[in-house]
């Protein structure tokens, strides 16, 4: 039998760097999130309206964007894996700026906290805006042994995004034509 087939039933993995460390590591803690939020974007996606074809590219690109996060995270950076890997950059980040941006633009201003729901589009963006928050505490938490550049831009970059979540679950209900409710605490 090899060695490593089931060696996860004992409570340790392998880290992209090839580590092998505890499941419950902040890495692999902050990978699990990630890969939680990947999924959940790819429902919301998958709830668009069929010619929504701009913003599902978007969320795919996104998606793609987080493999690449979790990649980050996943390996230690003392490791020579760790050069070899694509850092967030601010263009990365400024791409979420200017999606949300272009999103506000079609919106009314907000007139309050607004509870979460509406169409079933928007209730997933909300969904993944929830799980994006959880992963970027998570990616903070990860000991920044000499990474604290590499762990910063992961965090803005998780930031945006989750604030980018929140105003396409607004631009979702606004496009099916679906009143936001407004909370009355």
């Amino acid at each position: 039998m090899n060695a490593n087939v089931g060696s996860g039933d004992r409570g340790m993995t392998s880290l992209l760097s090839g580590e092998r460390v505890p499941k419950t590591h902040p890495r692999v803690e902050a990978c699990g999130d990630l890969d939680e939020l990947t999924s959940v974007l790819g429902a919301c996606g998958a709830s668009f309206a069929a010619d929504a074809h701009e913003l599902r590219q978007e969320i795919q690109d996104i998606q793609g964007m987080l493999l690449r996060i979790g990649a980050l995270l996943a390996t230690s950076p003392d490791s020579p894996t760790a050069g070899m890997l694509r850092q967030v950059s601010q263009d990365d980040i400024g791409t979420l700026e200017r999606a949300i941006e272009r999103l506000e633009e079609a919106l009314p201003p907000l007139q309050g906290f607004i509870l979460p729901g509406g169409h079933p589009s928007a209730a997933w963006a909300h969904v993944a805006r929830t799980v994006c928050r959880r992963a970027e505490r998570r990616a903070l938490a990860v000991p920044a042994e000499g990474e604290s550049g590499r762990m910063g831009a992961v965090g803005a970059y998780l930031n945006r995004l989750s604030s980018y979540l929140f105003v396409l679950a607004r631009s979702c209900n606004a496009m099916r034509g679906v009143p936001e409710t407004t909370w009355k605490g």
